[in-house]
């Protein structure tokens, strides 16, 4: 099986390196991947896969029934959206779109798990159980596509007993993959603030709320939330990412807004701390004389690599690539709704080493040169396929 997989996997590489510059040229927005879920559904006729689209919008759930169909079900999932990004990369395969980039890797991800897709269904009389295979809109933008999907039903007829998913790593070079098991990403929530008060002249403050000052002493105090309150073993982070008020030398203004992102790696630390943000909050405005509304966005949770899922996906995959292409991976204070999945099901998301310094090819995700070394899709469609046969 492993050397037939790789056989096909390198048959198929150039046509799914095509695949990836074809959607990496058409990006779409999160939950507008109307094109884009189209082209997925072409590809997976000409496969033979059966499959239902419109989950989520634009989401497709496809199924490949190998020996004794209900014996077990592994899930693969790919996301298909792209960001907000204006791409910088001089390549053939530039974004056509303008405004809108794959500088996330989802292009990449779609490609492999479509390239592992197309290596099952060939496959599919040589290995026991089903295959369900998740093509996800919306990864980018709350609430995320993930938590959707899972409310219509696709972790549902058939229940899988293990959900697989890959992420470009930048960092990493390309053929090599990362693992971490247990909890690898953190949960990412959403803060705004808006402090009120009566503005007026800078000259007569003690007329004044000074909304400005409030909110000063509120971004400096909110740090102590987590230096003072979280368990220091346990990582969590506090950003206040945007302060707007004011439009000029000598006004107070009555109104000044704050934004930010909570993150953390313990789900009952998280709601925790969300009530001491919005009580230390209220406290200070209060006490300054100033109104105060606080809203906390509640998004992903926490990414929860299963220890045996997470064991059993880097031994396969050792036995595929070799051991010195397989390492540990550092957890990581970004988030991915990946996590919605993780915490229905024994989840493993690894990450796909794109990177090659001798090239170049070394810019970060969410960045407008972000691109990747595309002997990446090789690696990543032949090892999905193989750890989709292994469970």
């Amino acid at each position: 099986m492993k050397n037939r997989i790789k056989e096909l996997a390198k048959a198929y590489a150039p046509e799914f390196t095509a695949v990836r510059r074809h959607l990496h040229s058409h990006p779409e927005l999160s939950f507008q991947e109307f094109k884009t879920t189209v082209f997925i559904q072409e590809q997976l006729t000409a496969f033979g896969v059966p499959f239902q689209a419109g989950i989520a919008g634009t989401g497709i759930i496809a199924l490949i029934e190998g020996k004794n169909p209900a014996s077990k079900v592994i899930a693969l999932r790919a996301d298909i959206d792209a960001l907000p990004i204006t791409e910088a990369n001089d390549v053939s395969y530039k974004s056509t779109n303008p405004g809108v980039m794959h500088a996330c890797g989802h292009d990449v991800h779609t490609s492999c798990v479509l390239g592992a897709t197309k290596i099952l269904n060939e496959l599919k009389d040589q290995f026991e159980g089903t295959i369900k295979v998740l093509f996800q809109p919306g990864e980018e933008k709350h609430p995320g596509g993930a938590s959707i999907m899972i409310e219509e039903g696709a972790l549902e007829n058939p229940r899988p007993d293990a959900i697989l998913g890959l992420h470009v790593h930048p960092s990493l070079e390309v053929g090599k993959l990362g693992f971490h098991a247990g909890k690898y990403m953190a949960s990412a929530d959403e803060i705004y603030i808006t402090i009120k008060g009566k503005g007026g002249h800078a000259a007569q403050p003690h007329l004044t709320v000074d909304t400005i000052l409030v909110a000063s002493q509120l971004v400096v105090s909110l740090q102590q939330i987590i230096s003072r309150n979280n368990n220091p073993f346990s990582p969590s982070v506090l950003s206040i990412c945007a302060f707007n008020g004011g439009f000029t030398t000598n006004v107070i203004p009555s109104e000044v807004k704050l934004m930010g992102t909570f993150r953390a790696m313990d789900e009952t630390w998280r709601f925790k701390a969300h009530e001491l943000i919005r009580k230390q909050a209220i406290g200070i405005a209060e006490a300054m004389g100033a109104e105060i509304d606080i809203e906390i966005l509640v998004g992903y949770p926490t990414l929860y690599n299963n220890e045996v899922v997470t064991s059993k996906a880097r031994d396969f995959a050792t036995d595929y690539l070799g051991k010195e292409l397989v390492g540990d991976t550092e957890i990581r204070m970004g988030a991915e709704d990946f996590a919605f999945y993780s915490q229905v099901v024994p989840a493993c998301f690894f990450r796909l080493g794109t990177g090659n310094v001798a090239r170049g090819i070394t810019s970060g995700v969410h960045t407008p040169t972000f691109d990747i070394d595309e002997q990446a899709i090789e690696v990543g469609m032949g090892t999905m396929a193989y750890l989709a046969t292994q469970f």
